[in-house]
């Protein structure tokens, strides 16, 4: 079936085009106009802003923290009663069936869960295989992890670290690898509970630069197109903001990803011992183009938080909104689920949403800068359009500081930021940089040959309601959404990527599972045979 989507204001940063111009669709592919300009189906979307379908590089969609936030907090639950008999996930709110729908409904038709450790890959490829519509894909948490850190301590070369990545890739399926606190999840497990760059593992004798430099450093010598995926230690503590940029130092011009960036934009200035150092930040940021991040914004709502970096979230549950939590360990890592209400009226919380802002606002190039909440740590992904439209509007951010504590305004260059994104610049750091980042050649773009994913929205004074109810939302070609309605659900695929790597260290890993646990390394490998549907699948090429 042959579509014309005729007469759009078409923003395709990757191409360059902000132009009026048509889009045609054939087999759930961009093509060139053909030359008979016959079409199955005409829609006119003139007066219409048409986009690429946007891509959210850092979202918390599946795996076990996931879940046992689901179990955690039944009272969030769409289905919750009274103690129940059974616990209504397959009904319950933010269910993975819902988290498709919902995205999809805002325009977002790839979305990557950044933190599934490697012996959990095949449960979260079965949870990921349940999300409709969208296209997913995971990244593997190293870092902490018995076999890579004794074989940095024994100072095993960067090819044998690399080749340990690759095998990694082969048996999860992953498409990246994300590092939670290097080394401090490990140190954790033996008391400690704080961990900054330049401390020790017990027993290892690795800090947590050495950690994440040979690392990052070894994912890059295997042709991932996505760097090193880097959660720094000292998380939302206040003077945070050292660890930053001595990280940023650290990297040595080489390529990494900073995650939510926003939780370590903090100062020590004022009278409560929290400023926001965003400003740095984002210098550093802009003198360093091997660096990106994603903000991490916080919103004002109550939300959950999800993380790998069990060292925080064993310290964060004194503050937790309501008072429970969940900390279970895993080898290498595990992970923390603690619940959070953002206010507006708590001076922390406002100088957080404040520091982000300035983020967003003072990295100059938006192909540095990604678009998240790191959902739902920050906020739920739902709160988009409205940071979207906070983006877009200085008088818009002018109304919400007029609700911040005073002093909250003293501590922040927010006020005088008089920025405003344009639909260019939102399309870049939603569309074009994402795709960079994940190497990505049929997405983030509507050149012919890409992938159909195309977004139609409908200009309106309300930004927010402009981004949470698009016109029309094409997954593969197919018309899923119309004006924030699901009208067809088809399947996404997963996403992953495989490079090449020496099998030898298949061998080792072999006879350590063998020695450690007494179960084959095979055990955690994701086969076919497991996999729903092997046609769901869809490998990303590795850089040359």
């Amino acid at each position: 079936m042959r579509t014309r989507l005729r007469g759009g204001n078409v923003i395709d940063p990757v191409h360059n085009v902000d132009a009026i111009a048509d889009i045609w669709i054939e087999d759930g592919r961009i093509i060139e106009r053909p030359e008979d300009r016959k079409a199955d189906e005409e829609i006119d979307v003139s007066g219409h802003i048409v986009m690429a379908g946007a891509i959210d590089v850092h979202s918390h969609i599946a795996g076990g923290g996931v879940n046992t936030a689901r179990l955690l907090l039944p009272e969030n639950h769409r289905a919750h009663r009274p103690r129940p008999k059974d616990t209504p996930l397959s009904t319950a709110g933010w269910s993975t069936f819902e988290t498709g729908t919902l995205y999809a409904q805002m325009g977002f038709t790839t979305v990557i869960e950044p933190a599934i450790l490697p012996h959990n890959a095949l449960h979260a490829h079965l949870e990921l295989a349940d999300i409709p519509i969208i296209d997913k894909g995971f990244l593997a948490v190293l870092g902490n992890d018995d076999f890579l850190l004794s074989a940095l301590r024994d100072r095993e070369s960067e090819n044998k670290i690399a080749d340990y990545i690759g095998s990694t890739f082969s048996a999860t399926r992953a498409i990246g690898v994300k590092c939670a606190n290097p080394g401090g999840v490990c140190a954790c497990k033996e008391n400690v509970r704080s961990f900054t760059l330049d401390d020790v593992v017990p027993e290892y004798g690795l800090s947590s630069r050495q950690i994440f430099s040979k690392l990052q450093r070894a994912v890059a010598a295997t042709k991932a197109p996505h760097p090193l995926h880097l959660h720094m230690s000292n998380l939302g503590l206040a003077g945070n903001i050292d660890t930053a940029l001595a990280t940023i130092e650290a990297a040595q011009g080489v390529p990494l990803h900073l995650a939510h960036a926003q939780f370590y934009a903090y100062g020590k200035e004022g009278k409560h011992g929290f400023s926001s150092s965003a400003a740095q930040f984002a210098e550093k940021i802009n003198a360093n183009p091997n660096i990106t991040i994603d903000v991490g914004q916080v919103m004002f709502a109550q939300t959950v938080t999800v993380s790998t970096d069990v060292m925080k979230q064993l310290n964060s549950l004194p503050s937790g909104s309501p008072k429970k939590g969940a900390i279970f360990d895993g080898d290498g890592s595990g992970a923390g689920v603690v619940p959070y209400n953002y206010r507006v009226s708590d001076y922390y919380n406002a100088l957080q949403w404040a520091a982000g802002l300035e983020l967003f606002l003072l990295i100059e190039n938006p192909m540095q800068v990604y678009f998240t909440t790191d959902h739902p740590n920050g906020a739920p992904f739902t709160t988009y359009p409205d940071l979207f439209a906070l983006l877009m509007s200085a008088d818009m951010r002018a109304q919400w500081m007029s609700r911040l504590p005073a002093d909250v305004l003293e501590m922040t260059n927010l006020p005088s930021i008089k920025r405003e994104y344009t639909m260019q610049e939102i399309a870049k750091m939603t569309r074009a940089a994402p795709r960079k980042l994940y190497g990505f050649k049929d997405r983030g773009e509507l050149g012919a040959g890409a992938i159909a994913d195309i977004v139609v929205y409908r200009p309106q004074k309300d930004r927010a309601g402009m981004f949470r109810k698009p016109a029309y939302v094409f997954k593969d070609g197919r018309n899923v959404a119309r004006d924030g309605q699901i009208t067809y659900y088809t399947r996404g695929k997963t996403l992953y990527v495989r490079p090449e790597y020496d099998r030898q260290i298949d061998r080792r890993l072999d006879a350590y599972y063998d020695s450690v646990y007494g179960l084959p390394h095979d055990m955690f490998r994701v086969s076919d045979a497991a996999l729903p549907n092997r046609d769901f699948f869809a490998e990303v090429p590795c850089t040359p």
